[in-house]
């Protein structure tokens, strides 16, 4: 299961796990390059080792290797503007990737002549092209013209007696055609990755706006009613404070009461928002943690709403932000049941390389006042290589206000809300 979570947080510090996420992008890095690079020394050793197996100048073989060291740092550059412009538009990288492609044309262009093979010569600069951020649509057809080029020259080879014509000798030519497709293939599961992180991240913006606009919504309706119904109470105070000094007075207790209602009416609903059910926190908890790459098991008491959200939210929220900044694990268990002697929440996770007791200790410190004002209990210890935090709150701890309850904006009483009298009541 999975969740949104921006890797940055716009205020500066992270949100929990996007530490974690973007190790796991990183990691997927890792791989790609890996791949291609080991593509590119097979290629490279095969090569050598060709040149070793041909008479002639004994140190051509040499000078394909070490050139082929050199060229490898010179794709190893271009892989690394190609990840720089994952979240950029597609282009060609600028003056950046001039110099590798000058390497890759002068390595060709040396060990082709020593071992007089065209695809050799050609085989660089080819390997070169692909890794190169091309605008879309413009990739693959620098992949087909490559493979086409390459599979022409190693006819060209084969017919002019610059290979023999076994079976061996011709493996370095079939993965030498086969080259650009296999980077170009390593490069877009990298492309996959980068397009669902950039759809999770707008999920995670889109989320956020839709939030912000509801929660204006309902500000803009309640606060819209009460003004409006203030505004019309003050209006007649106005125009009756010289002929009934008591009917003025009386609309100015209206309208302070109205500014009352106005003001309970916005903590009401800043309590709805936040506010949460119990299990919603324990589900919340979970989606966090499986989204920043842990293995977790849950266990959801079905009546889990009951409990006291006052009392054990913060509690919830607070162990799970320690598991993902210390605890350095990969799975984690959670656990919120009714019991005995009230309501139960425990979280464990492995303890990891990356863990420190010190850091774990100061971060349940506020957990553990927040409890004891509860009249609860807080359990800290490990057991069979996990740590495990667990938290017992009695059922008459303090919960707060039920969130599913929805505030409307009072009505304004008929009876008391005063319309201002036309002309001709006026006189």
């Amino acid at each position: 299961m999975s969740s949104p979570s921006a890797l940055v947080s716009p205020f500066g510090e992270p949100p929990p796990g996007a530490r974690q996420l973007a190790r796991g992008v990183t990691a997927t890095w890792w791989y790609t390059l890996s791949a291609i690079v080991f593509l590119e020394v097979f290629l490279v050793l095969v090569w050598a080792l060709q040149a070793l197996a041909e008479p002639g100048d004994s140190a051509a073989p040499l000078v394909i290797a070490a050139g082929g060291v050199v060229w490898l740092a010179s794709t190893t550059v271009l892989l690394s503007v190609y990840r720089r412009r994952a979240h950029a538009e597609p282009g060609i990288g600028g003056a950046r990737v001039v110099v590798p492609l000058l390497i890759a044309v002068a390595y060709g262009v040396v060990s082709g002549a020593l071992i007089d093979s065209w695809q050799l010569a050609l085989m660089p600069v080819a390997q070169s092209l692909v890794l190169v951020h091309w605008p879309k649509g413009i990739r693959i057809r620098v992949v087909l013209l490559t493979t086409l080029v390459l599979l022409c020259v190693a006819f060209v080879d084969g017919a002019r007696g610059a290979m023999p014509g076994g079976v061996p000798e011709w493996l370095p030519l079939l993965y030498t055609i086969s080259l650009p497709a296999m980077s170009v293939s390593s490069l877009w599961w990298w492309d996959v990755l980068m397009t669902l992180d950039r759809a999770r991240l707008s999920e995670a913006r889109l989320a956020a706006t839709q939030e912000r606009l509801r929660v204006a919504t309902d500000v803009h309706d309640l606060q819209g009613h009460h003004l409006q119904v203030i505004a019309l109470q003050l209006e007649l105070a106005e125009r009756l404070i010289d002929r009934d000094p008591a009917a003025a007075l009386e609309q100015l207790r209206l309208a302070r009461a109205s500014v009352d209602d106005a003001r309970q009416g916005t903590r009401d609903l800043a309590t709805r928002f936040r506010s949460v059910p119990l299990g919603d926190e324990v589900a919340n908890a979970r989606d966090l943690l499986s989204a920043a790459g842990l293995s977790v098991e849950a266990e959801i008491a079905s009546d889990s709403d009951e409990a006291p959200a006052a009392a054990l939210g913060p509690v919830i929220r607070e162990t799970t932000t320690n598991v993902l900044r210390h605890g350095g694990g990969t799975h984690a268990r959670l656990q919120l049941a009714r019991t005995a002697a009230g309501w139960r929440y425990e979280i464990a996770n492995d303890l990891g390389s990356g863990s420190s007791d010190e850091s774990i200790g100061s971060g349940l410190d506020g957990v553990r006042r927040r409890i004891a004002e509860a009249g609860g209990t807080l359990e800290v210890g490990e057991s069979d290589g996990e740590f495990v935090v667990a938290v017992t709150v009695p059922f008459g701890a303090l919960a707060t206000a039920d969130p599913r309850t929805t505030v409307v904006p009072p009505t304004a009483d008929p009876r008391t809300t005063a319309v201002p009298p036309t002309a001709e009541e006026e006189r």
